[in-house]
């Protein structure tokens, strides 16, 4: 399997779902601005999206992928087809469960999450209803975990890379053409969570059928491969989801800061995640699969050089996206948010905050691949120890940042949270022996960093005053920004050739 094809071929569907995720976007800040309703549905829909991180695709995926794949390399394919059985239907008893209490307490979640909304009866009513019905989410997109890593462990990429995407649709869909139909018109975002994580279930059947893998009932609560992923979830669940209980817990915070502090954390968030999700998210669903496999069969060079390449393509990507992110957050910002009730005021407080994210976005990127380095080894103490520590010091900074920073200063801990997450990470993977760096590290470090500095420096001076931004048409912020990318495409991408790097010189093959 070619990594590169394969990364390409992950990217490029991620990129698609998060191109429609900027529109859906584009459309909620639109038709409903930042004020009460926005607060309160992202307060309703990040919950069960956190427990879609933690859970699914977070503790869950980290737990069962290696399992899987061990038992698929070691085993027949009859005890793999059990054990996907078995996996498949405790998660769905386990996973109706839950649903039903988080229904059912869905005030007493608002309440631990938001407790800032408590002082407004409406804000705090309108968050219980909307979380009642996106609640349901969490049940949907576990299960889409679950087959995902059973597609991806048999190397097939793209469905699980553009299932996303639905979810995206369901939101335009919804705040266009149905927001009117509401009395409440904000509760239409609550319904298209549940129907686009219906959809995206949906999807993934027939591809698990192609592959022979479609899970039937199975109650099978002993089955040892069971008992192995829910001893590796539990604490697996601090290691890979410190920043997802970070930004819980930067809610809560928010909640007391002004009207509009959620809703400015979420769409800096939303410009965060584009590269975090095409680049680490992408890289981190192509490594796991094959750091696996690697370690199921004992090849330890392979997997060091794995990890390297993961590394250095991180690096070469997510450097000049951060550099690119701080530079260029005025004119995202008011191209893609700056429209009907997202306000100028609004812009403002969200660059903000997406330059406070930006300093920690290489670190938040590292550690979707540092961390299966150790969860392919089913090693899970090392990453939770490092993930309690980071989610302390994270909350020290927030203290320390939110009185002079207010809601930046609630991105900057996250930022730097996972830099030190990151840092951990790879001192601990040295030291134990798992990752050795191949030659050329500081002189490739210097050359990306270079070529960084050079395509920064084109971008602030090819680039308008903000006042421009905010006055422009939609059409000349467009143009505008399409001319800053492909600009800074161009000058990082001719600096690091006029140094000596070539596309063949990172192409990598996978375990089978």
């Amino acid at each position: 399997m070619n990594l590169l094809r394969a990364l390409a071929t992950v990217s490029s569907m991620t990129l698609v779902s998060r191109i429609l995720g900027f529109a859906r976007d584009f459309f909620i800040a639109r038709v409903f601005g930042a004020g009460l309703a926005t607060d309160a549905f992202f307060v309703a829909f990040r919950i069960p999206n956190l427990l879609r991180r933690m859970f699914g695709e977070g503790a869950f995926s980290q737990a069962f992928v290696p399992v899987l794949a061990e038992a698929r390399a070691q085993g027949s394919p009859g005890e793999t087809r059990i054990l996907i059985d078995a996996v498949a239907t405790t998660l769905l008893l386990v996973l109706v469960a839950v649903t039903a209490l988080g229904v059912a307490g869905a005030p007493l979640i608002v309440w631990a999450t938001a407790p800032g909304f408590a002082a407004d009866p409406a804000k705090f009513g309108l968050t219980v209803s909307m979380l009642r019905v996106t609640f349901p989410y969490i049940l949907f997109i576990s299960l889409v975990a679950l087959s995902a890593g059973v597609l991806t462990t048999w190397s097939r990429f793209a469905v699980p890379a553009f299932t996303p995407a639905l979810l995206n649709v369901s939101f335009i869909v919804a705040a266009i053409g149905f927001a009117d139909r509401f009395e409440r018109p904000v509760m239409a975002l609550a319904w298209a969570v549940f129907v686009g994580g219906a959809l995206q279930l949906a999807l993934q059947l027939p591809a698990l059928a192609r592959v022979g893998m479609l899970p039937r009932w199975r109650f099978a609560p002993r089955h040892p491969g069971v008992g192995r992923i829910l001893g590796l979830m539990a604490p697996a669940l601090f290691g890979v989801s410190v920043s997802q209980v970070s930004l819980v817990i930067n809610t809560i915070f928010a909640s007391f800061l002004a009207t509009g502090s959620v809703s400015w954390l979420y769409y800096a968030d939303r410009l965060m995640e584009f590269p975090a999700g095409v680049l680490g998210a992408a890289l981190g669903t192509i490594l796991l699969p094959s750091l696996s496999k690697h370690h199921a069969s004992g090849s330890v060079d392979d997997y060091s050089r794995l990890l390297d390449w993961g590394l250095r393509l991180t690096l070469l990507l997510a450097l000049p996206a951060a550099a690119a992110l701080a530079v260029l957050a005025m004119p995202l910002i008011a191209t893609l948010f700056h429209y009907g009730r997202f306000g100028a005021e609004d812009a403002w407080m969200t660059r903000q905050a997406v330059v406070a994210y930006s300093i920690g976005l290489v670190g938040m990127i590292l550690v979707k691949i540092l961390a299966p380095g150790f969860y392919a080894r089913q090693n899970v103490t090392t990453p939770v120890k490092i993930g309690l520590l980071t989610l302390a010091a994270t909350q020290l900074m927030n203290l320390a940042f939110i009185l002079p920073l207010r809601h930046a200063g609630l991105a900057l801990a996250i930022g730097l949270g996972a830099c030190l997450n990151a840092a951990l990470l790879y001192r601990n993977l040295r030291r134990q022996g798992i990752y050795r760096p191949e030659p050329g590290w500081p002189r490739f470090a210097a050359k990306v960093a270079l070529a960084v500095l050079a395509m920064a420096a084109a971008l602030w001076l090819a680039m308008a005053p903000a006042a421009r931004w905010l006055a422009a048409g939609w059409q000349w912020k467009v143009a505008m920004l399409a001319g800053l990318v492909l600009l800074g495409l161009g000058v990082y991408g001719a600096c690091l050739a006029a140094m000596g790097f070539r596309l063949r010189q990172f192409s990598a093959r996978g375990a089978e």
